[in-house]
């Protein structure tokens, strides 16, 4: 039988090497926690802005959303950048993005050039592919598992640690510290990547899919901004229709475009893969729970006290409430770790969505207590871990060396749209259940949000259980495939992680 082409042997090249192998991963670390933090930046602050800036909460929220909205559309752009030579220079121009888009938020007179800011902010959170990508070249053998699972819960203990430190800074300053603390990051993080990260990989650098791309993102923007917009514009409002019926025509073409270019910003083809397309729908509808519960927590316990419900938080009491679900990830990562190895990656995934799902109907019910907050956010880390953690993992192994990035890239690209349909939908509800000329929602729009974004979330669990393969689908060199980096070269399949496909394959 003839190998796949991906399991055929590469040269890197030295100038590929790392500088300082052993601050490889760190780096990667640092830089993946730096754009998480940034990304969830606004959404503690979304009550002060909303006081300062005299907004209504659902206008307020759009500082999450329109990050997002931006995250899902550089994603795939990036990932297809980072899949070539030129790797570290699609990370460094990112981060400028990244800081430039700090900056003016730091100084933004009105919500318009805040919400610009805060877009521009967004194209870190295409980063993470791109750092995936680095550790599946670099790392050697025995480290790469445990490194792409330990990147992929950044997401979510970036957020659990940036909570609580924006509060601090913004409550002791203003909110405008906060993105000035953003941009000190974004420039560290800059100077990390400069310093450590090897330009690119061996793969022949692709033409850039510019048809898909503005197809994809065209088509993202508009569904999205029908989401977020619908309750205010009407539900039946040609506006809404109009945006979800056009973006929905703009995605589907962009799908019948991608199976026919011969260089596809995402190659729609690997969905054919079950263990791929799971992890996919799995983390669309998982990053709908995520955001769901990291939004309505914030917005709740900082409610004033003459609405009757809510605690009337400061930003820094609410981020300590936040904090437990960085330690929920950090926990979750090594016993995911443990249980894929003895049962495998595809009975972890149903695992992680089905605790996010449980979390937010526990929240729906019984949330006047600051215990059932805490106990809620360490529950949500301790979910998403799971199930961020064997995403990237499945899709590493069934996919060839040169579509890394651009696979992904597209499956964080579905986080971020799952994030940004629940931060949309979140506004939505808010805005429907705040009263004429108030600016608070009542009490029973937070139960609606959160029964219907724990839906959403058990849809994914369903996911999860029906679509992987009931046998593994990965080619015949897939243990080549996880074994790419330093040690594949020296040792073309490495017993341990032989081991490790046969342990992965759900068996």
């Amino acid at each position: 039988m003839a190998k796949p082409p991906w399991d055929a042997p590469q040269d890197d090249g030295r100038r590929n090497e790392p500088r300082r192998p052993r601050a490889l991963l760190p780096a990667l670390m640092f830089t993946s926690l730096t754009v998480s933090v940034i990304s969830t930046l606004g959404a503690p602050m979304v009550p002060t802005i909303a006081r300062e800036q005299h907004v209504s909460l659902s206008a307020a929220q759009w500082v999450l959303t329109a990050t997002l909205l931006a995250g899902a559309i550089a994603g795939p752009v990036l990932g297809r950048l980072g899949d070539g030579p030129h790797r570290r220079t699609a990370i460094q121009v990112s981060l400028a993005g990244v800081l430039v888009g700090s900056v003016l938020a730091a100084t933004a007179p009105a919500l318009p050039l805040l919400l610009a800011g805060r877009a521009l902010q967004g194209m870190g959170m295409g980063l993470l592919p791109l750092a995936i990508a680095v550790a599946r070249d670099h790392l050697p053998a025995e480290r790469m598992r445990s490194g792409i699972a330990s990147l992929s819960i950044t997401t979510s203990v970036g957020a659990g640690i940036g909570y609580p430190l924006t509060g601090v800074i913004a409550q002791r300053l203003d909110y405008r510290a906060g993105f000035w603390f953003a941009a000190l990051l974004s420039a560290a993080a800059l100077v990390v990547v400069r310093w450590v990260v090897p330009e690119g990989s061996s793969s022949p650098q692709r033409p850039l899919d510019l048809v898909g791309a503005a197809l994809l993102c065209s088509g993202l923007a508009l569904f999205l901004l029908a989401v977020g917009q619908g309750v205010a514009w009407g539900l039946r409002s040609g506006a809404t229709l109009g945006c979800l019926g056009v973006g929905a025509a703009l995605l589907l073409l962009w799908t019948m475009q991608a199976r026919r270019t011969p260089h596809p910003l995402v190659d729609v083809r690997l969905m054919r893969n079950r263990a791929v397309l799971a992890a996919n729908v799995t983390a669309l509808l998982t990053g709908i729970g995520m955001f769901g519960v990291l939004s309505l927590v914030n917005l709740y316990t900082q409610v004033p006290a003459e609405t009757g419900y809510g605690f009337d938080f400061s930003l820094t009491v609410t981020g300590l409430v936040l904090l437990p679900m960085s330690l929920g990830s950090l926990a979750a990562n090594r016993l995911a770790s443990a249980l894929v190895s003895r049962f495998g990656p595809y009975r972890v995934l149903p695992l992680g969505s089905l605790v996010v799902s449980l979390d937010l109907v526990v929240l729906a019910l019984w949330r006047d207590h600051v215990a059932v907050l805490v106990l809620g956010t360490f529950l949500l880390g301790a979910g998403v871990g799971a199930a961020y953690a064997v995403m990237p993992l499945l899709i590493v192994r069934h996919v060839p060396a040169s579509e890394t990035g651009s696979a992904t890239s597209f499956n964080q690209v579905l986080r971020t749209v799952g994030g940004s349909v629940g931060s949309a939908a979140i506004s939505a509800i808010m805005l429907a259940f705040t009263p004429a000329g108030g600016h608070v929602p009542r009490d029973t729009g937070y139960t609606t949000a959160l029964l219907v974004t724990a839906a959403a979330t058990f849809l994914g669990v369903i996911a999860a259980v029906a679509l992987p393969p009931r046998r593994s689908t990965a080619p015949a060199g897939a243990s080549a495939v996880v074994t790419r980096g330093h040690a594949a070269k020296a040792r073309p399949v490495d017993a341990a992680a032989s081991d490790t496909v046969r342990r992965g394959s759900g068996r």
